[in-house]
């Protein structure tokens, strides 16, 4: 009984916690979605000089794990004369790793309108980038938002990462409790459920979203 009483006790420090992980995790997705737009139509391009660098990005950022990628960025970077605070380098690693997932899936999104709609708009006098900006991407984005979703709701997850530079986020918050009690059991079970409940409450959401688009 003593273990779940520390539990019940620190439930408002892990609630903090809980706080700055939805917080870390929506200014990553945010920069995430800015980068992964720009990175998707990228990759739909025909010129080289655009595509391969967009490839390369993604594919390097897939390909490496995200906890090198936040000890290069916190770790490395001084070394070259670059210093980030441990949240901004836990932002900038979480955002350019979400950057390449969801360029993917925007990629994906892009190409699952007809080719008829772009033509159609640039028949009507668009530009390209007005046809991307009012015809396509619109509808692309409603095909994705699952997609995205899933997305958010794995940096969730993945951002309990940052604990091991310093943030302050839930799990993070979770180890100082477990250092003042020695309640690893209870209170790692506490912090299971109040990610299980984040991710629950997202899920819920971008569900409703969704059926708000589908009935529009």
């Amino acid at each position: 009984m003593e273990a779940f009483y520390e539990l019940v006790k620190n439930f408002n420090f892990l609630l903090i916690g809980a706080w700055e992980t939805l917080k870390l995790t929506s200014f990553s997705v945010g920069i995430g979605l800015i980068l992964g737009t720009f990175i998707g139509m990228g990759r739909l391009s025909r010129y080289k000089v655009i595509n391969y660098p967009c490839t390369a990005y993604v594919e390097f950022l897939r390909g490496t794990p995200l906890l090198v990628q936040i000890s290069i960025i916190y770790f490395g970077l001084p070394q070259v004369g670059i210093q980030l605070a441990p949240y901004p380098a836990a932002v900038t690693a979480l955002g350019l790793n979400s950057g390449a997932y969801i360029a993917e899936i925007v990629r994906a999104g892009i190409q699952s309108i007809p080719r008829g709609q772009y033509e159609a708009a640039r028949s009507l006098g668009l530009t390209h980038w007005q046809s991307m900006r009012y015809v396509i991407l619109p509808q692309a984005f409603r095909n994705i938002l699952p997609a995205l979703g899933n997305e958010f709701i794995t940096l969730t997850k993945d951002s309990s990462l940052a604990s091991v530079i310093g943030v302050s986020e839930l799990m993070r918050s979770g180890q100082f409790v477990i250092s003042r009690t020695f309640q690893t059991f209870s209170i790692y079970f506490g912090i299971a459920f109040i990610y299980f409940i984040m991710t629950l409450v997202i899920s819920r959401i971008v569900r409703y979203v969704e059926r708000r688009l589908s009935v529009g």
